[in-house]
């Protein structure tokens, strides 16, 4: 049996990176034990980052690991993040800046059309306040390179007061730091497949910045896993994901200086479930979220989770005989209470 640090071992340089050590171990392998049966043909697991600790949890605490990890290096003592009004990593942004004696500036893109007040002020958006987070707002909601843009303005700003800022970067094009967190994400799946003795037929994941989906099929691949990692887009369509998905693993081949070649066909994208648009549910999406929660008690948030659990279901209902899938849930359940007025709409009045 390969254990974890050798297997991180085979990451290239990616040990000698600096990192903020923010997750204390393993994030649980379990099995959906209920909605397994429901679909009746693969075994279903589902991997807990979720469940990471620090401020509701969620994938983001991965890859800030190592942006904090090179924010400390360079004796940052502000970060700064754009992102929409819901978004979890720039909750989990101003969560470590708590832990780390830090200030936080986000910044809150217009990405999602037609919110309700509950969408503005309540879930993560409550959540910065109460973590202390200076906000941004920035009318647009599709345009990266302006967000980049706005963000480098405050942090000049910063300068001009003194301050010492460190930038997260929103669009392609810089140096794939949050990837790294599910690059080593791979080495520990990887590690609990063989522990559990399973055999995984492929795994399922949210793609939207691409961070998450490329970090963990380049690890995989690095590692010599053939395992298919099949994205679930949730911002963009996957003609225009599929380029984002191929450059990120490919600056993360130069960055941690190992060759690995991740193929046109090692990346699979499904947008069947991503319309109306990012942060937009759909009917099948609501359905994924009420058999997550009634069947194993998973909350999921109405952006990333719900969408990419309708397109994980559809795989298996699709599935040979006896496979096994994987879903990674990656958090973001404060996400819920800003739809309250979505939820209002589908769940049964008599359970208010």
């Amino acid at each position: 049996m390969v254990s974890f640090d050798e297997l991180i071992g085979r990451l290239g340089k990616l040990s000698e990176l600096p990192r903020t050590v923010a997750i204390d171990g393993f994030t649980p392998l379990e099995p959906m034990q209920n909605l397994s049966p429901w679909i009746g043909r693969a075994s279903l697991f589902v991997k807990r980052d979720d469940l990471n600790g620090l401020a509701f949890g969620g994938n983001k605490l991965r890859q800030l690991e190592y942006y904090f990890g090179d924010a400390v290096a360079q004796g940052a003592d502000t970060m700064l993040i754009t992102g929409a009004v819901q978004s979890n990593f720039a909750r989990l942004t101003a969560a470590l800046c708590c832990k780390l004696g830090m200030e936080c500036h986000i910044q809150l893109e217009d990405r999602v059309p037609h919110v309700s007040e509950h969408y503005r002020r309540s879930g993560n958006v409550l959540l910065k306040r109460i973590l202390g987070a200076h906000l941004h707002p920035f009318p647009e909601g599709e345009n990266e390179q302006a967000a980049d843009e706005s963000v480098a303005a405050i942090a000049a700003d910063l300068r001009d007061q003194g301050r010492n800022p460190y930038v997260i970067p929103l669009a392609p094009g810089h140096t794939p730091l949050g990837a790294l967190g599910y690059v080593r994400a791979a080495a520990e799946i990887l590690a609990q497949i063989e522990l559990q003795q399973l055999t995984v037929d492929e795994i399922v994941v949210p793609s939207g910045s691409g961070s998450t989906h490329a970090g963990l099929l380049f690890g995989l691949r690095a590692l010599e896993s053939d395992l298919p990692v099949i994205g679930s887009c949730v911002r963009r369509p996957k003609e225009a994901q599929f380029p984002r998905i191929l450059a990120r693993c490919r600056d993360l081949s130069e960055l941690l200086e190992l060759p690995v070649n991740v193929t046109d066909d090692d990346i699979q994208l499904t947008d069947d479930f991503l319309a109306p648009g990012y942060g937009q549910m759909n009917a099948a999406a609501w359905e994924a979220t009420q058999e997550a929660a009634l069947k194993e008690a998973l909350f999921l948030d109405p952006t990333y989770t719900s969408k990419t659990m309708a397109a994980f279901l559809e795989r298996a209902r699709q599935s040979a005989k006896d496979q096994t899938l994987i879903f990674v849930h990656t958090g973001g359940a404060p996400g819920i209470f800003a739809y309250l007025d979505e939820y209002d709409k589908v769940l049964d009045p008599m359970q208010g």
